[in-house]
């Protein structure tokens, strides 16, 4: 979970732009993303196998 707190003398957006910052490094959004709709086990596997592939192409 991303927590800040507010320093002193610190506006809204520099509160935000930090909590946003902290989001990305979490990768919370991410993980929604990847949590939105359910994948088959099975699903989940090609699509691991798939990056792995691709991965080592390069």
């Amino acid at each position: 979970m991303a927590d800040v707190k507010l320093g002193s003398g610190e506006g809204f957006e520099g509160l935000l732009r930090r909590f946003n910052r902290q989001v990305q490094q979490d990768r919370i959004l991410a993980e929604v993303r990847r949590r939105r709709h359910y994948e088959k086990p099975s699903v989940e596997r090609k699509k691991k196998a798939a990056a792995k592939r691709r991965k080592s192409s390069r």
